[in-house]
């Protein structure tokens, strides 16, 4: 998320929260951020990436895939 966007969030919040609701808003949100920092992140098994690999190249056989000229619309799209 932006800068400017989030910005305009916190502008939002400000407006419409009482003081009591920031601070729960602000509680809960520092709680999130804190489990999220507690998850360690764990290298995959082997099967995990060979099922992967297998539900990939199905996808790929199925002729579920973007082109690249997809992926840029996409990615142009959403900024």
């Amino acid at each position: 998320m932006s800068t400017t966007a989030l910005e305009g969030l916190l502008s939002y919040l400000y407006d419409t929260l009482s003081p009591s609701s920031m601070q729960w808003v602000g509680e809960h949100l520092i709680e999130h951020a804190k489990q999220e920092q507690g998850e360690q992140l764990r290298p995959y098994t082997m099967e995990e990436i060979d099922a992967m690999l297998d539900e990939a190249e199905a996808a790929f056989e199925a002729g579920d895939y973007l082109t690249n000229d997809d992926v840029f619309h996409h990615r142009k799209a959403a900024v």
